[in-house]
């Protein structure tokens, strides 16, 4: 029978600027006894690589506009915070309850833009989404490569609310190495029966299971290692490949 195990990467220093993530990581795979080998899949929660990236905000530095004010003013929001939150949108979806639903600039449809203030040093600085986390996810996984030869997967993980359900999960925003939705369609079921919408979203399926040792408070384990599961290969799978089209949307 096969096992997939899912490890806590702990004792990662707290990731500044300029930061190679990536050996941090396998230094800290390689203290713990768990050194990265063929075929792991390393899911590594957004913050942590937007703050290698550089990609923080101090809401000191932002000048709210008219807009931003009158949404904070009705929400009682910060009107910094807001001004962030609509540069990094491209679209409004939903306003109610002081809770801002938008289309981000890469196309996720999420709170505040994918915007976060936790695990970010500094009572005023705030995390924006890796510019292009598909591209975060491949620099990792070819440094990883380098460092230690291993051909690995990368996920880059942000947390977000679902539609008619409580709770968030952890989904993924960025991918490299392997396809992110296993098509099913075609294969036959027990009983014969020849499937046909059935496509499987694995990526968010892993990074999703990844939070169960990664936490949302936990500052120490902002990175999982998976390992044991057979994933379907690809070298030029993107992470929107999980966003389903506007036209089929039907929570619009």
């Amino acid at each position: 029978m096969e096992a997939i195990q899912i490890i806590g990467i702990e004792g990662l220093p707290l990731v500044k600027t300029g930061d190679n993530l990536a050996e941090l990581i396998c230094n800290a795979a390689s203290k713990q006894s768990n050194p990265i080998k063929d075929g792991d899949i390393l899911v590594v929660t957004h913050v942590v690589v937007s703050r290698a990236e550089g990609t923080v905000v101090n809401l000191d530095d932002v000048v709210p506009s008219e807009f931003a004010k009158n949404i904070a003013q009705q929400y009682d929001k910060d009107p910094a915070l807001v001004e962030v939150v609509l540069r990094e949108s491209k679209a409004i979806r939903r306003m109610a309850d002081g809770i801002l639903i938008t289309e981000s600039k890469h196309g996720f449809v999420c709170a505040n833009s994918g915007v976060d203030k936790s695990n970010v040093p500094g009572e005023r600085l705030v995390a924006l989404l890796p510019e292009d986390s598909d591209s975060s996810a491949e620099k990792i996984r070819r440094e990883i490569k380098r460092l230690t030869g291993c051909d690995v997967a990368v996920i880059i993980s942000d947390t977000h609310g679902r539609p008619l359900r409580q709770g968030e999960i952890n989904i993924a925003i960025g991918v490299a190495g392997l396809k992110p939705i296993r098509d099913r369609r075609g294969e036959k079921d027990l009983f014969g029966y020849v499937l046909r919408i059935k496509q499987t979203a694995i990526a968010d399926e892993l990074a999703s299971a990844a939070e169960l040792v990664i936490g949302q408070a936990d500052e120490g384990v902002p990175v999982a290692l998976v390992r044991g599961y057979n994933y379907p290969k690809s070298d030029d799978a993107k992470a929107k490949e999980l966003i389903r089209p506007r036209e089929k949307d039907l929570f619009l």
